[in-house]
């Protein structure tokens, strides 16, 4: 296992879809950023179907050290601005993003890269769960965007 540095969209997913306590499981020690958990609890005080970060016990808070001020020229948020910054200070530990631009920026800078979707296929991999597809269909209700493609390719890494 593993260490994770998670932003804030692949917390909010797993949660969602009631599959949360799954990161424990799959890495032995899990950070996240101060901007993360200010974007859920302003989730919460919005009403959102969000975590509470408080009551995560296995998630650490860590800030990082600085943020390579290149990356505030691009259409970044907040929280993943801060986990990859986060991740490049620490890159033995993967880093789970969602969003494309931000995947790609990471990638970019040599880190290793998980989404949520990687979550599902490691947990059956592992074999926590029999099969993924159910989870990416109340990932797609939840309201993560997942192309037909894209949902294509899972399943069939996932042989299913």
């Amino acid at each position: 296992m593993n260490e994770a540095i998670s932003n804030t969209s692949p917390l909010v997913y797993l949660h969602r879809i009631d599959a949360l306590d799954w990161l424990p499981r799959l890495f032995t020690s899990i950070w996240t950023p101060p901007e993360v958990v200010a974007e859920l609890r302003e989730g919460l005080a919005r009403g959102f179907n969000v975590p509470d970060p408080s009551r995560l016990d296995w998630l650490d808070i860590v800030a990082p050290k600085q943020t390579p001020s290149e990356w505030f020229a691009l259409d970044l948020g907040p929280g993943e601005v801060a986990a990859m910054s986060l991740a490049l200070e620490n890159p033995s530990r993967t880093v789970i993003l969602d969003d494309s631009l931000a995947r790609h920026v990471a990638q970019a800078a040599g880190l290793n890269v998980w989404g949520t979707l990687r979550v599902l296929l490691e947990m059956k991999a592992q074999g926590h769960v029999q099969t993924v597809a159910p989870y990416v269909i109340r990932l797609k209700d939840s309201g993560m965007w997942i192309s037909d493609e894209v949902s294509l390719r899972i399943l069939r890494l996932a042989d299913e």
